[in-house]
C-alpha cells in the first residue's frame, strides 16, 4: 500500500468533506481477491464512527472470498458533470472519489449490527418507520432464499481521496459546441 496519488492537485485531504461525502455517497464498490480474479460487488453502505457498514446474506462468494481474504478495497465515486475545452484532450469531468483498504470483518455485536442496521435505514428510507429496527430483527432475519443475513464492516488502514471541481462555466450541457467557447 505504498502507492500515492500521482496528480497531487486533485488530492483531497479536508477530513470533513470526505466524512460528508462518505456519509452521502449512495453506492459503494467492494473490491476483494483470492487467487483467482477480482471481485467487486456494488453495495448500500452506511459511513458510521470511522467504519464502513454493509448487510448481506451469510453464505455466497462474496461470504467465501471474505473469509479467504478479509482484506479488501472500498470504492466510493460521484461524477458531477463534464468540463468542454475547445481542445479535446483539455475536456475533463469533475468528480469525487474515496478508496478505503482495510479488513472487513462480520459483526457477532448484536447491539452494534442493529445499530447499523438502524443507520442503513435512515439513510436510504428516512422516516419511513415510525419505530426504530428492534435487535429480534436483525437476529433472526432470513433472506428469500433462506440464508441468515450479516451485517459486515471495514476498518479502513488507509483512505485516499481525489476531487476535481467543477468549473460550471465550462459544464457540457446538450447543445452546447465547441464554436461556443473559441
Amino acid at each position: 500500500m505504498a502507492h500515492s496519488i500521482r496528480q497531487k492537485q486533485l488530492v483531497c485531504t479536508d477530513e470533513k468533506k470526505i466524512d460528508q461525502f462518505l456519509t452521502e455517497a449512495q453506492t459503494g464498490y467492494l473490491g476483494m481477491s483470492t487467487d483467482e480474479y477480482p471481485y467487486v460487488i456494488p453495495l448500500n453502505f452506511v459511513w458510521k464512527n470511522g467504519y464502513i457498514y454493509f448487510h448481506g446474506a451469510s453464505e455466497g462468494r462474496k461470504m467465501d472470498m471474505l473469509q479467504e481474504n478479509p482484506n479488501v478495497c472500498f470504492t466510493v465515486s460521484e461524477q458531477y458533470g463534464t468540463m468542454v475545452h475547445p481542445i479535446p484532450a483539455k475536456t475533463d469531468t469533475a468528480y469525487m472519489s474515496v478508496i478505503l483498504f482495510g479488513t472487513a470483518s462480520i459483526i457477532t455485536d448484536l447491539d452494534e449490527a442493529t445499530s447499523a442496521m438502524q443507520a442503513l435505514l435512515d439513510k436510504y428510507v428516512p422516516g419511513y418507520y415510525s419505530t426504530p429496527l428492534h435487535k429480534t430483527h436483525v437476529e433472526k432475519y432470513r433472506s428469500s432464499l433462506g440464508s441468515k443475513t450479516v451485517v459486515l464492516k471495514i476498518h479502513p488502514i488507509k483512505i485516499t481521496a481525489k476531487e476535481n471541481m467543477l468549473n460550471q462555466s465550462m459544464k457540457f450541457e446538450n447543445g452546447r459546441t465547441v464554436q461556443e467557447d473559441r
